[in-house]
C-alpha cells in the first residue's frame, strides 16, 4: 500500500508557470477561460476550450501557448515540446516577456522528456540576453543538481542568491533540493546565513517557515503563533506541521480547525488536515477533509487531493472504490509513475 503524500504533488521545475495576460490585439476570451482550467489541473478540459478558441479565430499564439502548458500537465511532453516551438516561430520577431516565458516552459518540457541537456541550452540562452535572469540561473542550478554535480549547482544558487538575497522562497526551495539530494548541511548553511543577515526585513511568516527547516521548532512555533494572524495561510499550514513534528498532531488539527470556523477556505489546509486525520485512524474524517477540498473552486491541488482520497479508501479497505479513482486519476494524470504501480497493485486486490 502507498504512503500518503504529505506535499503538493507539483513539479518544482514549472515555479515559472505564470499566466501572462494576453498582449495580442486579438481576442483572447476562450483562452482566458482555457488558463482558468489549466490553473485548475483540468487539462483535458482546457485543451477543448482551445479547439473552440482556434475556431473562434482567437490569438494563436496564445492558444499555442496554452495548448503547450496543458500538454505539459498531462505529461505528454513531446507534444506540449511541439506546441511550444510552433508559438515561439510565431513571433513577430522582437522578443518580448511572451518569448521568455515560452522558453521556460519549453525547457521544462524537454527535462520532463529526459533531454536535461537541451533544458540546459535554453537558460543558457535566457542567461545571455538576460544576465541577471534569477529564475533562468535558479533552475539550471536545479538541473545541474539532479545531474549530481553538487559544485557546480551550488555556484548557479550562490549567483541566483547574490542577484536575490531576499527571495526567500527560493533560499528554501534550494534547501529542499539539496536536503532531497543528501546535502541537508550544505541546504541549511544558505538558511542559516539568510536568518543571521535578513532578520529585520523577514517577516515573522518567513522566519517561521527557515526555523522550521531549521529543525528549531521552538522558534518555529514562536514566529508562526505571530504570523497566523498576520498572514496567509501558509503560517497556519506550517504552524501546524511544526506541531505534527513535534508530535501534537491533535493540537495540529486544532489549529487547522480553528482557521476554517473562521470562514477562510483553503485547500492546502484542507489537505492537511486530511493527512493528518489519515495518521490517526480517521478515514472518514480524512475523505470529508479532502472532498470539502475539491469542492473549491479552481484550486491547484487537485492531483494531490485525488491521489489521497485514493489512500483513504485504500486504508478503509475499499480498493474496488480506489481502483475506480485511480483510473480517474490516470487520465488526468498520466504522468505519475508510483500511482501507476499503485494502480497495478489495486487490481491484484
Amino acid at each position: 500500500m502507498t504512503k500518503f503524500s504529505k506535499k503538493n504533488l507539483s513539479i518544482i521545475f514549472i515555479i515559472c508557470a505564470l499566466v501572462l495576460s494576453a498582449c495580442s490585439s486579438k481576442s483572447t476570451e476562450t483562452v482566458d477561460l482555457a488558463f482558468a482550467s489549466i490553473e485548475a489541473q483540468e487539462y483535458d478540459a482546457a485543451l477543448e476550450l482551445l479547439q473552440t478558441a482556434r475556431e473562434n479565430g482567437e490569438d494563436e499564439r496564445q492558444i499555442l501557448r496554452a495548448e503547450g502548458i496543458s500538454n505539459l500537465g498531462l505529461g505528454k511532453y513531446a507534444e506540449a515540446i511541439e506546441k511550444f516551438e510552433a508559438s515561439l516561430a510565431a513571433s513577430e520577431g522582437t522578443i518580448v516577456d511572451m518569448d521568455y516565458d515560452i522558453n521556460y516552459y519549453l525547457a521544462t518540457a524537454y527535462y520532463k522528456n529526459g533531454n536535461a541537456d537541451e533544458a540546459l541550452k535554453i537558460y543558457d540562452t535566457i542567461i545571455s540576453l538576460e544576465p541577471g535572469s534569477v529564475d533562468a540561473i535558479y533552475l539550471k542550478g536545479v538541473i545541474i543538481a539532479e545531474k549530481n554535480d553538487l559544485n557546480q549547482a551550488m555556484a548557479c544558487f550562490d549567483q541566483a542568491i547574490a542577484l536575490a538575497p531576499e527571495n526567500y522562497d527560493m533560499l528554501i526551495q534550494i534547501y529542499g533540493i539539496l536536503n532531497e539530494k543528501g546535502y541537508q548541511s550544505e541546504g541549511q548553511s544558505y538558511l542559516k546565513r539568510a536568518l543571521e543577515s535578513g532578520t529585520k526585513k523577514m517577516t515573522n511568516f518567513e522566519k517561521g517557515q527557515i526555523s522550521f527547516y531549521l529543525e528549531d521548532y521552538e522558534s518555529a512555533k514562536t514566529y508562526l503563533e505571530k504570523a497566523k494572524d498576520e498572514d496567509s495561510y501558509e503560517a497556519v499550514l506550517f504552524l501546524g506541521k511544526t506541531y505534527e513534528t513535534l508530535g501534537d498532531v491533535n493540537y495540529a488539527i486544532s489549529v487547522y480547525t480553528s482557521y476554517l470556523n473562521s470562514g477562510a477556505q483553503s485547500p492546502e489546509v484542507l489537505n492537511q488536515m486530511g493527512l493528518c486525520k489519515l495518521s490517526m485512524g480517521d478515514y472518514e474524517g480524512a475523505l470529508s477533509a479532502f472532498a470539502e477540498a475539491m469542492n473549491i473552486e479552481g484550486n491547484g491541488m487537485m492531483q494531490t487531493l485525488k491521489y489521497n482520497e485514493i489512500v483513504a479508501y485504500e486504508y478503509l479497505g475499499d480498493f474496488k472504490k480506489a481502483c475506480v479513482l485511480m483510473e480517474s486519476y490516470l487520465r488526468s494524470f498520466p504522468d505519475d509513475e508510483a500511482a501507476k504501480r499503485e494502480y497495478e497493485f489495486l487490481k491484484s486486490r
